[in-house]
């Protein structure tokens, strides 16, 4: 039991999954080929020429409400765009249909994304976030997607390089556990403990009846919990055909990962899908976070996506696409630091 205890404490389960460990320590090779790359391109910020269609081709500060305004109406979630310092949102709520998504116009990695249920609590969350946010509406897909697309400026096809699919953190009953003794069985869980025991304080005793599912998690994002599953066997030339004509038709967009949701596979390859989020330059090929995804290959997809971005991102510079300049850049790194993300 005591040994146990230890293998299963969270500073183990991490050490074990490199998938859980501090971004800084998975991508310290990564910001050395970086440093090879913009020693080629003269410029530290060759990446910002990738998406010329998106600030600072998406790597920082980019705003989520432009890069949406871009995408065919018919492909996106009702969305709204709120300022922070408004005072009052009546007339918001009035055209909502809750439960809805809020998050933050500028961020990454999660921050500030939530599911709200009901009007006291977007008027909790508008009253505490400091920046201006988005409220999109809450999809009812059950499958969620980041496909991850790129095409060369001077080709007319893309590429598909990678495909995750996200399952929310679920917990199923034995009719003997309560909630709370699921949570700590639970590895993924468990890394969540604090969070999931402030949202469910109130169901932490409760024993969840034999093959009840209990969904902890509804934002599909990996730091919440999220597990991130390997679903490249989706590649096809007929999905690859079906973002080729999305993407052409999103002005300066050549590198990113679309953030989708849909009813079904079949729904998937007849282009019935909702695009939360288009990321571009800062995007991962998530697909490297399927448990058991060993490190190595990890960073082969790694650079390889980070050696695709040089060389689109140089083709565009070689058509007039300027490189950001180190005082833009401090600029919108001040900007992104001031978000708090």
């Amino acid at each position: 039991m005591f040994f146990e205890s230890i293998w299963r404490s969270n500073f183990l389960i991490r050490l074990r999954n490199w998938e859980y460990w501090p971004f800084l320590v998975v991508y310290w090779p990564v910001f050395i080929y970086w440093f090879y790359l913009a020693a080629k391109a003269r410029s530290f910020f060759y990446f910002s020429a990738s998406n010329p269609g998106i600030e600072n081709g998406g790597m920082l500060g980019e705003s989520k409400i432009k890069i949406l305004d871009s995408l065919p109406s018919k492909l996106i979630p009702q969305t709204t765009y709120i300022k922070h310092e408004d005072k009052s949102l009546s007339e918001v709520i009035a055209t909502l249909i809750f439960p809805v998504i809020c998050k933050p116009d500028i961020g990454e990695r999660g921050w500030k994304v939530e599911k709200i249920n009901n009007a006291e609590e977007l008027i909790n969350y508008h009253e505490e976030i400091t920046v201006d946010y988005l409220i999109q509406e809450y999809l009812t897909e059950e499958i969620e997607l980041g496909i991850f697309y790129y095409r060369y400026p001077s080709q007319k096809s893309g590429v598909i390089s990678s495909i995750v699919a996200k399952e929310m953190l679920t917990l199923k009953g034995d009719g003997k556990s309560t909630l709370k003794e699921l949570i700590s069985k639970y590895d993924r869980a468990k890394l969540q403990c604090k969070t999931l025991e402030l949202r469910y304080k109130n169901r932490l005793n409760e024993i969840v009846k034999e093959g009840e599912s209990i969904h902890l998690v509804y934002i599909g994002n990996h730091s919440r919990g999220t597990k991130f599953l390997d679903a490249n066997h989706l590649i096809n030339s007929e999905l690859v055909q079906l973002f080729d004509d999305i993407a052409r038709n999103i002005n300066g967009f050549y590198f990113g990962r679309f953030d989708i949701k849909v009813h079904s596979i079949e729904d998937l390859y007849q282009g019935k899908l909702k695009i939360m989020e288009l990321n571009g330059a800062g995007s991962e090929p998530a697909h490297i976070y399927n448990p058991g995804y060993s490190l190595w290959n990890a960073y082969k997809v790694i650079f390889h996506h980070w050696k695709v971005l040089f060389e689109i991102s140089m083709e565009n510079h070689k058509k007039g696409i300027p490189f950001m300049t180190l005082k833009e850049a401090w600029r919108e790194y001040k900007k992104t630091r001031a978000v708090g993300t």
